[in-house]
């Protein structure tokens, strides 16, 4: 059949002209989480040449096989494929998606609005703050380091929210166009859809407008051939005098011009009865071919063309909800990342690097008053408006001197003694020395903060993984510096946060010349933390712990123990044999110089320092206990 739809007929609605429909017009898009959902979505154009059908065909079949999401429900498409309205119920869905993700669009537009000023303001306020300070009669000395240093911890935090606010802005746009490329691929899906419904109909109507030519003629036949018998026109009107039946053929018979009543000799009644036959003929082989492509367009259209087409729109409807899914679970990670990020920059975990807290902390308010003090004094003291007078001769009524404040068991020069009582340095110093100069076999710095540490905060959650304040531990610092055994760890100064006793265990380690593990051994305990084997692994890192010189041995023994107790409360302080060897493996380690004795620096090797300390660490009694010792 030639005249089904303009350009339409069975071989164009067959599995090539479908492929090329889809290939040429849309093809589902594909969604992506890695690609951002949404940079490159569908359509190769609508443009293509009829004989590069066969071609295109080919390529949409491969594109449309790599398109389908591996999780599609064929379940759904099966139920849809069963209902009456499964294109009008997808095109109402992915209308409904739309608007959701429109909503979800327009709000991270005005949050990016949002926090973009916020930003803005916070990063001007803060700078006009810094510069304007210095033409304020403000305070000068710690309080305006200190003040200088919030100004700039501001200035990260309006970074930090600037970005966020340029994140949610390309999300915004990433949706907009998301809603966009969906749109017009809902739109070329229907109207192809409307194409094959459109074609169906048509040889549908024309099937029926066939019958009716075919009964027709056969009508005529059977007229014929009664007349033909000899009935006449009025043995048929006597025969029909019931209302019904003589009405019928007579009209019939006048409705078709007298046909019946002319021509009536056999010769014309013959030619007649030749004319109807060939016509009915006819019009019985173009109903029985209307019949036949009118089933192969309803079969290729319901087993075919619609689950390509319900498949193309649902793939739309995964597209966008999913698009709009993974923006939202997004903006939850950046809400939750700008927090964090804030959260860092008040409070850093580099215990060299000082928080907002710190920073104010820092602020020594009597040091700063007595510079200024004598800066003032220096100043204006010649000036007349200076006021009275206090010290002058006694026997015209001035005052004695103030007597000099001494403290019970201070010396007279507190400030030489602060400045050369140096006693026993601790920090700082080889570990061989200290230990041969104090004949003992584990440092006293080491057992006395342990011991501390073991009575106090075994049970504190993030020990040695959380910092302490920075001004107390670099006072303590001093302290111990100074004079070790008379400073006492129980007082409240030390005791309330177990932290600064840590932060300073931790500064002693770092500051030895050598590390613990020696710079020397360095190359060989990398080496054998490269073990893949866990048991090759063991051996060798006990092997080189045995290597290690007897100072350094017997304070990597009585480290170990105690961090082996610590692992013995990981359920309330929350700290592993993995977490302790993170904060640990650079410290024990050191920062070793590039290719001394093949050793690598920086970040290159501290996963192979973890890993060592990990393993010494789990193995600690099997390394260290002997038998018969008590872990």
């Amino acid at each position: 059949m030639t005249g089904v739809g303009s350009g339409i007929g069975v071989q164009g609605l067959g599995a090539t002209g479908t492929q090329s429909e889809l290939g040429n017009g849309y093809a589902p898009p594909r969604v992506s989480v890695d690609s951002e959902l949404g940079s490159e979505s569908v359509g190769h154009g609508h443009g293509e040449k009829e004989r590069d059908g066969e071609s295109a065909a080919a390529a949409s079949l491969a594109e449309v096989a790599t398109l389908v999401e591996p999780s599609f429900d064929e379940n759904i498409l099966r139920m849809l494929c069963e209902t009456d309205c499964g294109v009008p119920l997808l095109l109402d869905r992915i209308k409904q998606s739309m608007a959701s993700c429109k909503e979800a669009a327009s709000f991270l537009k005005k949050r990016a609005g949002l926090e973009d000023e916020y930003g803005r303001q916070m990063q001007k306020l803060a700078r006009s703050t810094a510069s304007e300070y210095a033409t304020t009669d403000g305070k000068a000395g710690s309080f305006v380091q200190a003040w200088q240093a919030s100004m700039r911890t501001h200035e990260q935090m309006a970074d930090s929210r600037l970005k966020f606010a340029m994140r949610l802005n390309e999300m915004s746009e990433e949706l907009n166009n998301l809603v966009k490329e969906v749109d017009k691929n809902r739109k070329a899906t229907k109207e192809l859809a409307t194409r094959y419904e459109r074609a169906l109909q048509e040889s549908e109507s024309l099937t029926e407008k066939t019958k009716a030519r075919f009964d027709m003629t056969a009508e005529e036949l059977e007229r014929l051939l009664l007349q033909k018998e000899g009935e006449s026109l009025k043995d048929n009107a006597m025969q029909g005098r019931s209302p019904v039946n003589g009405k019928r053929v007579i009209g019939k018979a006048v409705a078709k011009g007298g046909m019946l009543l002319k021509g009536r000799n056999p010769q014309n009644l013959q030619r007649q009865e030749d004319d109807i036959r060939a016509r009915m003929s006819s019009a019985s082989d173009a109903y029985r071919k209307a019949v036949t492509d009118t089933q192969t367009i309803r079969q290729e259209y319901f087993n075919f063309q619609l689950p390509r087409i319900l498949r193309a729109l649902k793939e739309c409807v995964d597209e966008i909800d999913l698009g709009t899914q993974y923006h939202l679970s997004r903006y939850a990670f950046l809400c939750e990342s700008i927090i964090h990020s804030e959260a860092t920059i008040l409070q850093p975990q580099d215990d060299l690097v000082l928080g907002l807290k710190a920073t104010m902390e820092s602020i020594d308010n009597r040091s700063d008053f007595k510079t200024w003090m004598q800066a003032y004094v220096y100043a204006h003291g010649g000036q007349s408006n200076r006021g009275p007078r206090r010290n002058g001769p006694q026997d015209e009524g001035f005052l004695p001197p103030i007597p000099a404040l001494h403290h019970p068991g201070s010396s007279p020069s507190l400030a030489q003694a602060h400045l050369s009582d140096k006693g026993r340095p601790t920090f700082g110093v080889h570990l061989a020395e200290q230990m041969a100069r104090d004949d003992v076999d584990v440092p006293p710095i080491l057992t006395k903060c342990c011991e501390h540490i073991e009575k106090y905060g075994l049970d504190q959650q993030g020990i040695y993984r959380v910092g302490g304040t920075h001004r107390i531990v670099q006072k303590l610092k001093e302290r111990l510096d100074r004079d070790l055994d008379s400073v006492n760890l129980e007082v409240d100064e030390w005791s309330t946060d177990i932290s600064n006793v840590t932060s300073v265990l931790k500064l002693w380690l770092r500051e030895l010349p050598d590390p613990l593990f020696t710079a020397s051994q360095h190359a060989d305990f990398m080496e054998a933390a490269r073990n893949e084997n866990e048991r090759a692994r063991h051996i060798r890192l006990h092997e080189r712990v045995n290597g290690l010189p007897d100072p350094n041995y017997s304070t990597l023994k009585y480290l170990m123990g105690h961090l082996h107790k610590v692992v013995q409360h990981e359920a309330q302080n929350q700290m592993s044999v993995q977490n302790l060897a993170i904060v640990f493996g650079p410290t024990l380690f050191g920062q070793v110089q590039p290719g001394l004795n093949g050793a690598m620096n920086g970040m290159a090797d501290a996963s192979l320092q973890n890993k060592a300390v990990e393993t010494i660490l789990e193995h600690y009694t099997d390394i260290f206990v002997d038998d018969g010792e008590e872990a």
